[in-house]
């Protein structure tokens, strides 16, 4: 019973920390990951596409290296390579972010060249046949069917990525874990804190898990 008092004083005194920062901060984050990583992933894709051997070996080995080393590790060489490479000032969250969407982009062009490569070949050989070229193929008929095909994936990214963000509580971004931390400092109330954000994930992900699956079998029903 007092486990259950202390949960609902915390979210009297702290609700405001925990839903609108934390959960700011974390959706926030979220968004820009998998947008900013759905558009740089495109040209990673296309890059490790490329029938020019250079650009398709730099990118595979920048792929690589992301997908092969940590999360967090990732985090620490954003966190302090990205200010020294700008000429001015950048908030603690924009480095963070810097390295969230370079991960995201890495696993997301993975996701584009796979559905790039789902789509038939006869698409391709029938759209140069009619006189398009290898750019006008890509962008008119072969990328639109691909983007149908992997939106759930992405959409998977999007929950993936939500609860990657927590790693950034290491440098006190403002997400979700963030929250916790500063609760847990002024109230020493350890359980109770991570039962809330527990909570709050799980809500998160269960809601947009839920939207996801609505959407997929419209998309199934489209077809």
């Amino acid at each position: 019973m007092e486990y259950i008092n202390n949960i609902i004083k915390i979210l009297q005194e702290y609700w405001r920390v925990f839903l609108i920062t934390g959960v700011g901060y974390t959706l926030l984050l979220s968004f820009v990951t998998v947008a900013a990583g759905s558009v740089l992933g495109v040209f990673l894709c296309l890059g490790r596409m490329a029938k020019f051997k250079p650009l398709n070996w730099v990118v595979m080995a920048i792929v690589e290296v992301v997908r092969g080393t940590p999360m967090l590790l990732q985090l620490y060489i954003g966190y302090f390579l990205v200010p020294k490479m700008l000429p001015f000032n950048v908030p603690e969250i924009v480095s963070i972010g810097v390295a969230l969407v370079i991960n995201s982009a890495c696993y997301v062009s993975e996701v584009f060249r796979s559905g790039i490569q789902a789509v038939d070949r006869g698409q391709t050989e029938a759209a140069r046949s009619l006189g398009l070229n290898g750019t006008q193929t890509m962008t008119k008929i072969v990328l639109p069917q691909a983007i149908k095909n992997i939106l759930p994936a992405l959409g998977n990214e999007f929950v993936t990525v939500i609860k990657e963000t927590s790693m950034a509580s290491t440098f006190f971004v403002g997400e979700l874990m963030t929250s916790y931390l500063i609760v847990k400092g002024r109230t020493f109330l350890t359980m109770e804190c991570l039962f809330i954000v527990g909570v709050l994930y799980f809500a998160l992900n269960f809601v947009l898990t839920r939207l996801l699956g609505v959407f997929e079998r419209r998309l199934k029903a489209s077809d």
